[in-house]
């Protein structure tokens, strides 16, 4: 498992969320200022200085059912609101989005590329707003101070590592099965043919080697599929007639996106249950989320009560029937925290934190913990 999985994970995630977002403000109509403050302040909670310096430090990724939490606040970071079920359904599109596109991707480094785009894209959502344009400025000086350097075979350690994450994952996203990008059963349909990424050669070759590094042999096989010869350095052109630029917005076009739970999940819920295993990274995600949490007060701005609900169905009803019919192994509980020390908060931070540690530590009690949590809410 790679350390240096988690910002790419997140931005990338993030981005298709705005993209996503950005479609149904336009679709519901949303009055121009409105929309744009909600971006805005979704885009300064996603780059938040603090929680960007957590963000990008050497750690394994966190549990879905933490990172889905992360989400389902920064969704929540402005005026607008949303269902579970639509909040449950613009969590599928995000993910089935950015895992077509890892699985898409000519070379292991072209994430790196993808997340560039998305990057790209923020900045288009914020021109207006030099504050927030310098947030997204920092985050892409520290992606390429980071990531650049790595090498070929550390990015195909990122790329396994997100594989394994989404590897559970079968939603199906109505786009990608109208382009016949998806089956029936919610799984991708990868090219076997077309050109190779840039510095590889067509397969179809085996040369065997002796100890001094002399080549003795060579053996032809079958590459069942039709390859073409390299790519050009940094090029985005997919296999056949998929010529698409991996990490752009694909709803700038106006179109329905439904997604449905595949057959083979619902039969096999036993093995895409939330993970709810005692996790040993509980502190280090919490403190993410507690930095998360501690963005944006929302509740207690002047214009909380301006807020507004946003639909990812053509309907309430629809809505409504989708949470209904979703499999109870696939729903997120969304918890929903104030920072003040009360009580309830107390309580509440305690029972989080008990379903993410290993063991309590006998010199602090639960209250102690949700104590501390809150404080640092406090002094963020």
């Amino acid at each position: 498992m790679s350390s240096r999985t988690l910002p790419l994970l997140f931005i990338n995630l993030g981005g298709e969320m705005l993209y996503i977002l950005d479609q149904r403000l336009r679709a519901q109509n949303i009055p121009t200022d409105k929309a744009k403050k909600v971006m805005n302040d979704i885009i300064t909670t996603m780059f938040n200085k603090k929680f960007l310096e957590e963000l990008f430090k050497p750690q394994e990724l966190y549990s879905k059912k933490a990172l889905r939490t992360v989400f389902d606040r920064l969704a929540h970071a402005s005026i607008m609101r949303l269902n579970q079920a639509s909040m449950d359904k613009l969590y599928d599109l995000m993910t089935m989005a950015f895992k077509y596109q890892v699985l898409l991707c000519p070379r292991p480094k072209d994430m790196l590329l993808v997340s560039f785009n998305h990057m790209d894209a923020i900045k288009d959502f914020v021109r207006d707003a030099p504050s927030i344009l310098n947030q997204v400025d920092e985050t892409y000086r520290q992606l390429i101070e980071i990531y650049t350097p790595l090498s070929g075979g550390e990015f195909q350690l990122i790329r396994q590592t997100l594989l394994i994450f989404f590897q559970d994952m079968h939603i199906r996203v109505s786009i990608f099965l109208k382009d016949k990008v998806q089956n029936s059963n919610g799984r991708f349909v990868l090219p076997t043919s077309g050109p190779v990424p840039h510095g590889t050669q067509v397969p179809g070759l085996i040369r065997i080697f002796n100890c001094s590094g002399e080549e003795v042999k060579r053996q032809q096989f079958p590459n069942g599929g039709s390859y073409s010869s390299a790519l050009r350095e940094g090029s985005f052109e997919m296999f056949g007639e998929r010529v698409i630029k991996l990490g752009t917005n694909m709803y700038s076009v106006s179109r329905p996106v439904e997604t449905h739970m595949s057959g083979t999940a619902k039969n096999s819920a036993q093995h895409t249950k939330v993970n709810t295993a005692p996790n040993p990274l509980a502190k280090e995600e919490l403190n993410l989320l507690a930095r998360l949490m501690g963005g944006l007060d929302v509740q207690n701005s002047p214009n909380a009560d301006s807020g507004f609900r946003v639909n990812l169905f053509a309907t309430d009803e629809e809505e409504e029937e989708a949470l209904i019919s979703r499999p109870e192994e696939l729903s997120y509980e969304v918890i929903n925290i104030q920072a003040t020390k009360d009580q309830q908060a107390n309580a509440e931070l305690a029972r989080i934190m008990g379903e993410f540690t290993e063991e309590r530590e006998p010199s602090q009690s639960p209250s102690d913990k949700g104590e501390d949590l809150l404080a640092m809410m406090d002094g963020l």
